[in-house]
């Protein structure tokens, strides 16, 4: 099998692809190495990776047609697992055009790699930020997300919605994963547990939203990898009992499928925040601050479709999870 993957120099997509080259599946990367954190952390990635023998790295836009056009004709993927975006919430309020390139017109892309090429499983990165102003709980994929509450979200519901028509155009099978706070060792720097864990060891303030009153299903990496690995041998298929009176947000007559991936067990940030002072016996020096823009209160995944159709539950516990992250942290960042 071989598997294209993009977004290899970031996160989810590294973890993924060592996953699948450590199950000796062929892999090739794609990732444009941008600057939005620090490029030595994607360097050190890629590094790892590129010690795999069927490992091949590119270094590209995927917003350039041509250049996905080539990869798609060299590599003849069986599988692609889309990962590669431009991420945050924040950041999308000060740089909407990178999310428009990046997302949109990156992923379309990928679509038409996949139409071209006789794809016959496409996983893609959605999120649980499309839930947006939702606030019954847990969250489900058969509720509407038509509210977004950032221009990041609005990407990853339009990134839904076109993978729908390809499905049902080209019937190209696509799995949409909406992915709940992802964190573990290897994490990105703009994400919470990385900038809080920098600044305690550093004694220096760190910053807490909202004063402290959010609530995340944080989920742990080894779970979002072991779901996607057991999608790229599942690709979805039409839903023979949809009804198009009481549609199913989640599924179609068409081969179109979407996933929460979830802890299902949201945490109040201030407990996390313990959890953290209590692996690194350092005490946080705290910032109370508002809500910010473009943010939710709490998210919660309702997994039961995942469990149900993968005999699969993400469950890692946080304080198992912050201390292998801490570990990480300190090998890669206090003792070299």
């Amino acid at each position: 099998m071989r598997v294209l993957i993009t977004g290899t120099a970031g996160f989810i997509g590294f973890s993924i692809s060592k996953k699948l080259l450590e199950k000796n599946l062929k892999v090739v990367g794609i990732d444009n190495h941008n600057d939005y954190y620090d490029p030595k952390l994607k360097d050190a990635r890629i590094n790892i990776l590129n010690k795999f023998k069927n490992y091949k790295h590119n270094k590209g836009n995927l917003a350039n047609k041509e250049f996905v056009d080539n990869i798609f004709k060299e590599v003849k993927p069986n599988v692609v697992i889309h990962l590669a975006a431009q991420a945050g919430v924040r950041y999308s309020i000060d740089n909407p055009y990178a999310y428009i390139d990046s997302n949109i017109q990156g992923f379309l892309n990928i679509l038409e790699g996949c139409r071209n090429n006789d794809i016959r499983n496409l996983i893609y990165a959605s999120s649980s930020s499309v839930y947006g102003s939702n606030t019954k709980m847990p969250f489900n994929t058969k509720d509407s997300v038509d509210h977004p509450l950032s221009l990041y979200a609005a990407t990853k519901k339009s990134n839904e919605l076109m993978a729908h028509t390809y499905s049902h155009l080209f019937k190209i099978p696509t799995t949409g994963l909406r992915f709940f706070t992802v964190y573990g060792p290897w994490g990105r720097p703009d994400m919470a547990l990385f900038k809080f864990t920098k600044n305690i060891i550093d004694r220096k303030p760190i910053q807490v939203y909202n004063h402290g009153h959010h609530k995340r299903d944080f989920t742990y990496i080894d779970d979002i990898t072991e779901v996607i690995s057991r999608i790229v041998n599942k690709p979805a298929k039409s839903n023979p009992e949809w009804d198009s009176e009481k549609p199913d947000p989640s599924s179609s007559f068409a081969p179109y499928k979407i996933y929460n991936i979830g802890n299902s067990k949201p945490v109040n940030l201030m407990d996390y925040i313990r959890t953290i002072e209590n692996v690194l016996q350092i005490s946080a020096i705290i910032e109370y601050l508002p809500m910010q823009p473009g943010d939710v209160n709490t998210t919660f995944a309702d997994t039961d479709d995942l469990a149900r159709e993968f005999n699969y539950k993400p469950k890692t516990d946080i304080k198992v999870g912050i201390s292998n992250f801490i570990d990480w942290y300190k090998k890669f960042y206090v003792d070299t």
